[in-house]
């Protein structure tokens, strides 16, 4: 069965963002400033090893120099604060990423609210999140921006939409809800708690879907033309003992019935690196702003 003309591909509007953004770039550093990302990792995560090599492949389309820095899983959450606070100093580094997961002994709130707002290319500072709920986000969640981003992209209309949200992490299922209400929409959220999410998501014209359970939505808990923004990754294994990456809806049944959906892999995930991209844009912009304002020249403004 083909599913073409129901696949919302994130792949294709991740390179169509990556060209405007490097032509961004290659202004930027023409007016004399450099674009550069300092990666943080602590202990060696198989996972990790993979998003760091995406967000390192997408720098170097665009011209954002990309720095790997690694920390033993023995560190301090103090110790790796002051390391923070150094780059936050650091003219060299434009942009800070936290990978994930951390070890136990160390609160990843804590060093999100250490990176320099400026410096937030995650857009997970608390005054990152709060510009949200006032409607100004000019770096918000990489996710959470990815997913409204791929739904605009359908060409449906904001304002009025009954929308769905199952999963409510700090993240992406509140930022993605507030997003949404800026626009006009009208967003339910569900979570762990919620007694039966097909009650909720039977009722709306788009469902996202984040808490991590592969094949959670199915075809016959949304309604026929809605929208499916899958935002889950999850490794299965087959009766072969093969593994794939699959998302929290289960695509066949859910592309029976839906408009749109987005696949996993090739969906959410390559739009929220380009997301990343365009947080690191736009935190150099604000930077050089804030000195060229300081010398009477402020010529680059947030995208």
């Amino acid at each position: 069965m083909k599913f073409g003309h129901k696949v919302i591909d994130g792949r294709d509007a991740a390179d169509k963002m990556l060209s405007v953004l490097k032509e961004e770039v290659d202004s930027i550093r023409a007016r004399g400033w450099q674009p550069s990302l300092a990666s943080i990792t602590v202990g060696d995560v198989d996972e990790v090893k993979l998003y760091v090599r995406n967000q390192k492949r997408f720098a170097a389309r665009i011209g954002i120099e990309f720095e790997e820095r690694q920390f033993a899983s023995s560190i301090s959450e103090t110790e790796l604060r002051a390391a923070i606070a150094t780059m936050n100093v650091d003219p060299r580094v434009t942009g800070i990423i936290i990978q994930r997961p951390v070890p136990d002994h160390i609160s990843i709130r804590s060093l999100q609210e250490t990176i320099h707002p400026f410096k937030d290319v995650e857009g997970m500072h608390p005054s990152s999140i709060g510009k949200i709920v006032y409607g100004s986000p000019e770096m918000g969640p990489c996710t959470a921006m990815a997913a409204v981003h791929l739904l605009k992209s359908t060409g449906v209309e904001l304002e009025g939409l009954e929308v769905c949200v199952v999963g409510h992490s700090e993240i992406v299922g509140k930022p993605i809800a507030f997003l949404l209400m800026a626009e006009g929409a009208t967003v339910t959220v569900c979570h762990h708690m919620t007694r039966s999410v097909a009650n909720h998501s039977l009722k709306a014209d788009v469902v996202f879907v984040a808490v991590g359970r592969p094949g959670l939505i199915t075809g016959d808990m949304i309604k026929p033309g809605s929208i499916i923004i899958d935002i889950g990754i999850n490794q299965v294994s087959d009766p072969d003992g093969k593994t794939k990456v699959v998302g929290d809806a289960d695509f066949e049944s859910c592309a029976e019935v839906a408009d749109w959906i987005t696949p996993v892999p090739g969906g959410v995930g390559p739009m929220t690196v380009a997301h990343l991209m365009k947080n690191a844009v736009n935190g150099v912009n604000r930077q050089s702003g804030y000195y060229e304002d300081l010398l009477g020249q402020n010529t680059l403004t947030p995208t």
